[in-house]
């Protein structure tokens, strides 16, 4: 691997590992402790995401279970997920509170989809400019006659093979990810 697209491979990974972290908050047919992430509960004075306040654990397919460390924020709990409006049943059981995952429905189901392509495509554009970024480089490289005609067009090569390799997984993640929301 060239030393130009050793110098982007973060961001390329960066942009994979964004992608991958953005789309968990994607509802599928089943229940997930990602779909609370953003959800921030007020604690002790402040506001805190929900994993700093109590255990989340998923008990079945259509319930996710959070028990607060401290029972004193078992309300507010309750409070920002109700707040967070992401359509779950939501039940205080006195020490813990319990989270029913509704199933979708197609329309919702089609919506996901739509919204986890428009993900998609952000992320690629994100990749293309890491690829242009790194095809200038060589570029520049080559007009200040730091590497050879020869190896420009090696190390362009090499970029767009190992950035279709980049879009190939990409796609890959996408397409797992469009099955688990369609799965009914």
């Amino acid at each position: 691997m060239n030393q130009y697209l050793q110098a982007k491979q973060n961001e390329f990974a960066g942009a994979l590992d964004f992608f991958k972290k953005d789309i968990s908050s994607l509802r599928t047919g089943r229940a997930n402790p990602a779909l609370l992430e953003n959800v921030q509960v007020e604690a002790y004075g402040t506001m805190n995401p929900l994993n700093a306040v109590g255990n989340i654990a998923v008990s079945d397919t259509h319930s996710i279970v959070i028990a607060p460390w401290d029972k004193g924020v078992l309300k507010n709990i309750e409070k920002a997920i109700v707040d967070a409006g992401l359509g779950f049943g939501v039940v205080n059981e006195g020490d813990k509170v319990r989270l029913t995952v509704p199933p979708l429905t197609e329309e919702n189901r089609k919506e996901l989809v739509k919204k986890l392509n428009e993900k998609l495509e952000k992320t690629r554009v994100n990749l293309r400019q890491a690829r242009d970024h790194a095809k200038s480089a060589i570029e520049t490289a080559f007009d200040d006659k730091e590497i050879s005609e020869d190896d420009k067009f090696r190390f362009i090569k090499e970029l767009d093979e190992f950035s279709a390799k980049k879009n190939e997984e990409l796609k890959e993640v996408r397409d797992r990810k469009e099955k688990d929301i369609m799965e009914i």
